[in-house]
């Protein structure tokens, strides 16, 4: 390397890093860079391509070319001579992510992880793609070739010309794409009902073989269609909106994309029938998809939805949670042969029968376990390995056998827990401990939620998390939020995904335990987020913040993808915030990035369904529901747990105005909110008042007259 090469690219500086995915190829060849400004500014200095690889820890796809070619020698010799090597945890940087995965969707038609993408040294992108083998394999190019190739390239006049040019064509297509705004339009000139819109189209794409969307794997969890399917059963009574619901979380829950032993989700399945997962579990993921049990319990009352809820906030605390109380972000699918060294993708989980006769030294127990779970010589998996999944009913196991289905269901209980005592004895597969804000604002927003519906107790799960992100993501003194959180480190100023989810789940707290300092937090990250991602003329809110680094282009978030769209989050947590600081520009914010939206959300779209329940509730009205007492009763809670009341903004104030005076102090507030003004409790007794519209019910002091209330009230 030559003398006048930035010190910065004569080594890798990823050990540096905190990221685990980052760690991971810190001991590569390859001399990688953080994206940063050093980096960036060595680029620029030399005159060099910048070879961008954006992956994070848990993708299998990703370890494979880092063992197949960026620990090849030969394959970091170009790298390191020819570009400026560019590493990306996308969790750590969804902007980047975003940015340059839109180009790939664009340029390709389609995207995936790992992300590999070569740019000018300003960023500009030239040539993208995902995985590349090290020799050329179905029509893709092998890697260290391709580098090869971009190198003549460079630096041939006529080559470097028209990478230049395609370079500037691409970026303007992705700033077209991912900057403009559509223009505002409003949401009552369409023809039917949004949420209906968007019901029958996920109905038209449902599978009502296996449950799910799309008729071929693999299969992703969809939450938000699920809560649209739901608001629209709930509107029109039609049956079939809740059998694609039921459907669906019947094959997510039976299947082995659900841990049948320890709970909770890995991130997909690869086949149609739920069967074989892509075995990660993403935080995201569960706080997503417990939700969507609890509004499917509520809705279709079945309460092994219910359960499933349980065992998947279980599975979060058990593995998932800090010491301190934030959430860790992913398990990782594989884990390593302690004998081979090998990194084995799903071993943790997958069983043969002689694993399971290892366990149970009853014979009969082992069958049972065989069949209830689906444990075959030939397997479901790879090398007759089988991935868990129910594959026969309490009733069928005791059809077959001299027992009754009660001592089936008794006998399971007891084979599971020790089938998942065994397992525990096996090696793990790695966790990215980090804690990443705006993750952690869904999974609290889902244990509040499981407080008001399953047990009051988790809302200690909830307020903890809570408190951690406040304590270590929050910067009281700047105002501002941090996204990455481990060990100590903080890094990465929030994006908008990360206030708007915090934000929410700080709000869900205060539904879950009254605690005012709850919703004071909520909008304090409020403010910020009209201050940093509301642009006025544009009238939308961006995902990265006006104060932060430019990138080629500035993204907005209107679509679900695994996460709900920070948009719609945003839009939802401004407009509950309205009610209680309606001198703010909550309100005004949100109205106008929902018309701004509201012809395309309003065009039956199932990828805005997070953006369309917000707009739905802002022409509907939320629920509200306050509560004047010192908490809420809990028969209340367990009888308001059972409803499904989309859009219900729940609220316990003091039962006294006098004591409702500390609460506005808190809050910055002189005269009371039209949510709280006026409703102290009657006759000494807890006392609801139920509005929605504009439109109030008198104040009553029985929870079923409070649901009848409710039913009246709604449009």
């Amino acid at each position: 390397m030559s003398d006048d090469v930035p010190e910065a690219l004569r080594r890798n500086r990823l050990a540096e890093e905190a990221s685990p995915y980052l760690q991971q190829h810190a001991d590569n060849p390859v001399n990688w860079q953080p994206w940063d400004e050093t980096a960036l500014a060595a680029a620029e200095a030399t005159d060099r391509p910048i070879f961008l690889s954006i992956g994070y820890s848990s993708c299998h796809w990703c370890h494979v070319m880092e063992e197949e070619s960026f620990a090849d020698p030969s394959v970091a010799r170009v790298l390191n001579e020819h570009f400026v090597p560019v590493k990306v945890d996308r969790e750590e940087r969804p902007d980047v992510d975003s940015v340059y995965m839109k180009t790939c969707q664009l340029v390709r038609g389609n995207g995936g992880w790992p992300l590999s993408v070569f740019l000018t040294p300003d960023g500009r992108p030239f040539y993208v793609g995902t995985y590349f083998p090290p020799e050329p394999r179905q029509g893709m190019p092998g890697f260290e070739q391709l580098c090869r190739d971009v190198v003549a390239a460079w630096t041939d006049p006529e080559e470097r010309e028209e990478l230049e040019d395609r370079a500037d064509q691409w970026t303007a297509a992705v700033r077209d794409d991912l900057e403009g705004a559509p223009d505002a339009a409003d949401a009552s000139e369409a023809e039917e009902d949004p949420v209906e819109a968007a019901a029958s189209a996920a109905l038209r794409i449902a599978d009502r073989e296996y449950g799910g969307f799309g008729r071929s794997g693999p299969k992703f969890p969809s939450p938000g269609r699920l809560h649209v399917l739901l608001r629209a059963a709930d509107r029109t009574d039609r049956d079939a909106y809740r059998e694609v619901v039921r459907e669906t979380l019947d094959g997510m829950a039976n299947g082995g994309m659900y841990d049948q032993l320890g709970g909770g989700f890995h991130r997909y399945a690869t086949d149609r029938s739920w069967t074989v997962p892509h075995f990660e579990k993403m935080l995201y993921d569960q706080a997503g998809l417990a939700r969507a049990y609890l509004a499917g319990w509520q809705a279709l009352g079945d309460d092994r939805y219910a359960t499933v809820a349980e065992e998947t906030f279980a599975f979060v605390e058990r593995e998932l949670t800090h010491p301190e109380g934030g959430f860790f972000a992913t398990l990782d699918a594989q884990s390593e042969d302690p004998e081979t060294g090998e990194r084995e993708e799903g071993a943790f989980w997958v069983w043969t029968p002689e694993d399971v006769a290892t366990v149970f030294d009853d014979p009969t127990d082992g069958a049972l376990f065989r069949e209830r779970y689906g444990v075959t010589d030939a397997g479901n998996f790879e090398d007759g390995q089988t991935v868990l999944t129910l594959a026969a009913s309490p009733e069928e196991l005791a059809a077959n056998s001299t027992l009754d289905v009660a001592a089936v269901e008794e006998r399971l209980t007891r084979l599971r827990a020790e089938a998942l005592d065994a397992r525990e004895t096996r090696p793990r597969p790695p966790r990215d401990e980090k804690v990443l804000a705006g993750w952690n604002g869904l999974m609290i927003s889902a244990f509040a939620e499981g407080a008001l519906v399953l047990d009051a107790a988790l809302a200690e799960t909830a307020t903890a998390a809570l408190e951690f992100c406040r304590e270590h993501h929050w910067d009281a003194d700047e105002g501002r939020l941090y996204r990455r959180w481990m060990d100590g480190d903080r890094k990465v100023p929030g994006y908008l995904e990360d206030y708007a989810a915090l934000g929410r789940g700080a709000l869900d707290c205060y539904q879950a335990t009254g605690d005012v300092s709850h919703l004071a937090f909520a909008a304090d990250l409020a403010r910020v987020v009209v201050e940093e991602f509301w642009d006025a003329d544009e009238r939308t809110l961006y995902f990265t913040p006006r104060s932060g680094e430019s990138l080629v282009a500035r993204p907005q978030e209107t679509d679900d993808s695994s996460t709900p769209s920070s948009t719609g989050v945003a839009a939802s947590l401004l407009l509950d915030l309205e009610h209680f600081l309606p001198d703010e520009e909550f309100g005004e914010v949100a109205d106008a990035v929902l018309d701004t939206h509201a012809g395309t959300v309003g065009r039956g779209s199932v990828s805005k369904a997070t953006l369309l329940l917000a707009l739905d509730d802002r022409d509907r009205g939320a629920l509200e529901l306050t509560v004047a007492a010192e908490s809420l009763p809990e028969a209340w809670r367990e009888r308001l747990a059972r409803e499904y009341l989309p859009g219900r903004l729940l609220s316990v104030r003091p039962p006294t105005d006098e004591g409702l005076a500390p609460w506005l102090e808190t809050l910055g507030l002189e005269t009371a909110p039209p949510i709280w003004a006026g409703r102290e409790a009657r006759d000494g007794d807890p006392t609801c008042y139920t509005c929605r519209s504009f439109t109030c019910s008198p104040p009553v002091h029985d929870v079923d007259e409070v649901l009848s209330w409710a039913e009246e009230l709604a449009p």
